[in-house]
């Protein structure tokens, strides 16, 4: 930890003037003053590269610069002059740099050779590229079976690395393919496409520009996608309405100040974001949205007696869904006592809401991870989907649903493949195209993959960037099974927790970032990503490499496939690699949405991939968009662990900090929410902190009850009070997802439940942690 370590109330707005102090700050801090405006200026420009970043789209992505203070970090900290080189490596052992924290080790700059443990000496080691390739070449060759190998995929892979990626795999044999998808938004994949026909958003950045009303359900655009508050921001301002449902008060849906805008700087002002900010319970939404549409239905039924305008689009009902009349029956039946007990708002707040959304011709639903860990997040997309279709507001200008993905190309990875249940469609035209029989059988998601390292099915387990051990759930599991395994390799541009966690043998193999040149033999090549509303635009970096001995994502696929393959593989791996817009050109092949790829991604902006729903063309098995009905749950994991337990029973969720994304901890601030200097903090209400006895500033352990029997603990978290129901606790990710049981995930997606977990708060236990200090000033966060 470094700086001063206090609790206190944040009162500005988000972005404004401390977002550049911080954005400049750690510009400084990572050595690149000068050249880090440079790279700067050129990120999410038509001919620089796509932020490392968020998902969220820009504007044409021809705009000049969007300030991102997250986003600058994400820069700052791939173009930072810092060097983990072998000399770090034989400084430290890996059982050393296992006690520093996750902030150190990225900390110590950028990888610049690829390295293997050495059991004797518990070391890293340098070897050659060759070395590298022929060790996973015989361990994955030596399995016996395909479906031994596990090959996890993060968001930050880009389209062409992707599809090489499971091009490669599926030709070794297998479907074994967890990604980040399957820890965030899975759910909104598996409830909308079998609803309305399309697994990903129905909207674009122009549908902002014109929604009378913006919905925002379990995000915090602040910390998470801060260049969406200037979307909202503008929405704000020409007058839409904009409804937060959240149980923490973030201040990025309160007010915002945008950085671009001279007057608002110059005078200190801000642009309110939250209209309305309904501060319901966690996993409250499925309720508090069938509250919502509980109200729409009773005022339709009313309009109906009294002869008066339809409060639906009966017209848009009757043509374009099936299963109306059995949904409405069941919202006709849910009370509104259940429905105010479980969402925690009152009546007259949900119809509060629910008359903003009976106001507005134009409706956009965004939704974050907040709805996508929970147990029922399947249920509650369903839930919000119905709400749109109720007023049609799918497939028109200015209306539809808007889930927000996280990591830069999470969403262009699984469009390029990389699905452990892949379509027969899909397979039958990677054989036609490739001329090989890919396997069939479904393989394993995140939680799957875990399970199977710890009984001995997956003995090798090759990550294509992300930080596994850190980003999983039940952290004591996933260690061990990632320790079980005969060969752990990752793809990486930093040292990260997952390197330390590793199986008998280990690699570490350092690639590109976004941000550098990738040469390769025709000349510099240009990837692609796929951001949130299926925009597809080029992506070339701008600074020389790290270091002269990495390797593009794409090349270390391609040279991988050939030591594994051999002659077994008819697919011209070097030669792919050597331009590619002939990888581009096979995807075109094999995706029919990206005909003419090379061509409508060289004009500046790129191209948007058609979405179905999006035009009202409904590709479900009813071929129309379906209602469906849930009821509202009351037997989740928290209700079973209260009527369980003697002591009282919280429900967690995990967050982010300000000062981080997903996994990389940029520093110790969350300014946004008061804290400075320190990340175990337990966000609880006054109230309750009173009610167990204790004070703000004790130090508390929190222990999970999972439906499993096991009683997980996180140790040593500092009480602070925070604006959150009673009965809700916040405290950061990854540092209590150890708190998470591995079998407790959302229905339908096995989406890990880390935005609701039943524990109970106990005094610190003295023989617990010692690192976190204790001497933060005791203080109060509002």
């Amino acid at each position: 930890m470094s700086g001063k370590k206090t609790i206190r109330r944040y009162d500005g707005p988000a972005g404004g003037w401390d977002a550049l102090r911080s954005a400049t700050k750690h510009l400084f801090e990572q050595d690149i003053p000068v050249r880090g405006a440079r790279t700067l200026l050129s990120a999410n420009q038509p001919d620089g590269f796509d932020c490392p970043g968020c998902a969220w789209p820009d504007r044409d992505h021809t705009s000049t610069f969007e300030f991102c203070e997250n986003g600058a970090k994400a820069v700052a900290a791939e173009s930072t002059k810092r060097r983990a080189t072998p000399e770090l490596f034989a400084k430290y052992s890996v059982a050393e740099l296992s006690r520093y924290s996750d902030h150190w080790l990225e900390d110590q700059g950028r990888l610049t050779h690829p390295m293997c443990w050495d059991a004797a000496s518990d070391r890293y080691l340098p070897l050659s590229w060759d070395e590298a390739f022929a060790t996973v070449a015989a361990h994955l060759n030596g399995l016996g079976s395909p479906d031994r190998a596990i090959f996890y995929t993060s968001g930050r892979t880009s389209n062409e690395a992707a599809f090489l990626y499971q091009l490669f795999v599926r030709e070794y044999g297998t479907n074994n393919f967890p990604d980040c998808s399957n820890m965030c938004h899975e759910p909104s994949g598996t409830a909308m496409t079998p609803q309305i026909g399309v697994g990903k958003g129905t909207v674009s950045l122009h549908d902002f520009e014109l929604a009378d009303a913006i919905f925002i359900f379990g995000q915090n655009p602040g910390t998470n996608h801060p260049r969406m508050l200037g979307e909202l921001r503008k929405a704000s301002k020409r007058g839409a309405a904009i409804v937060s449902f959240n149980p923490l008060r973030e201040r990025g849906l309160e007010r915002f100040a945008d950085p671009q805008d001279k007057l608002e700087m110059l005078s200190g002002g801000s642009t309110r974001i939250s209209s309305d900010y309904f501060q319901l319970r966690i996993g409250g939404d499925l309720a508090a949205v069938k509250g919502i549409v509980k109200h729409v239905l009773e005022t339709d039924a009313q309009a109906q007696r009294s002869g008066a305008a339809r409060a639906i689009d009966a017209e848009f009902i009757a043509a374009h869904t099936v299963g109306f009349d059995g949904f409405a029956a069941d919202v006709a039946a849910e009370s509104w006592e259940t429905i105010e007990a479980e969402s925690g708002l009152s009546r007259g707040q949900l119809r509060r809401a629910a008359d903003i959304y009976l106001a507005a011709d134009g409706v956009i639903c965004c939704w974050g991870m907040g709805i996508t860990q929970h147990k029922h997040s399947v249920a509650t997309i369903h839930m919000i989907v119905d709400l749109l279709l109720l007023r049609g507001n799918i497939g028109r200008p200015g209306a539809g649903a808007c889930p927000v993905r996280g990591h830069s190309n999470v969403q262009g990875d699984r469009t390029m493949g990389i699905y452990e249940k892949p379509a027969p469609e899909f397979l039958d035209r990677l054989r036609d195209v490739f001329g090989f029989e890919p396997p069939r059988e479904h393989g394993f998601d995140t939680v799957g993959a875990i399970e199977a390292m710890l009984d001995g099915r997956g003995k090798v387990f090759f990550a294509m960037g992300g930080n596994f051990a850190t980003a999983t759930p039940d952290t004591a599991a996933t260690h061990r099974a990632l320790r079980n395994c005969d060969l752990t390799v990752h793809v990486a541009t930093k040292l990260n927790r997952s390197h330390l966690v590793h199986g008998r043998e280990a690699l570490i193999l350092p690639c590109l970032g976004r941000t550098e040149i990738d040469m390769q033999e025709t000349g510099p090549q240009a990837v692609t990503v796929e951001d949130s509303m299926s925009m597809v635009h080029l992506s070339a970096g701008i600074n020389a490499p790290a270091s002269t001995e990495l390797l593009s994502e794409p090349a270390i696929v391609a040279r991988l496939a050939e030591a594994t393959l051999g002659t077994r593989s008819k697919t011209p791996w070097r030669w792919l690699i050597a331009d590619y817009g002939r990888i581009r050109d096979k995807i075109a092949e094999v995706f029919d949405d990206f005909h003419d790829f090379n061509r409508r991604v060289a004009v500046p902006g790129g191209f948007r991939l058609s979405n179905a729903a999006g035009q009202r063309q409904w590709h479900t098995q009813a071929g129309k968009a379906m209602f469906v009905a849930h009821a509202v749950p009351t037997d989740l994991p928290v209700h079973r662990a209260r009527a369980a337990a003697s002591s009282p029973v919280f429900t967690l969720t995990t967050v982010r900090s300000h000062d981080q994304y997903n996994t990389t901890i940029y520093g110790w601030d969350d300014r946004y929410r008061g804290v400075f200097g320190e990340r175990r903090v337990l966000f609880a209400h006054a109230d309750d902190i009173a009610a167990l006895g204790m004070s703000a500033g004790d130090w508390v352990d929190i222990e999970s009850l999972g439906d499993d029997g096991a009683h997980r603990r996180a140790n040593r978290f500092m009480l602070v009070e925070y604006s959150i129901p009673r009965g809700c606790l916040a405290a950061y990710y990854p540092e209590t997802n150890a708190l998470v049981p591995l079998s407790s995930f959302a229905d339908g997606a096995r989406t890990p439940t880390s935005k609701s977990i039943p524990v109970i708060v106990l005094p610190h236990a003295q023989d617990g942690p010692t690192d976190a200090p204790r001497d933060i000033p005791v203080a109060v966060v509002r």
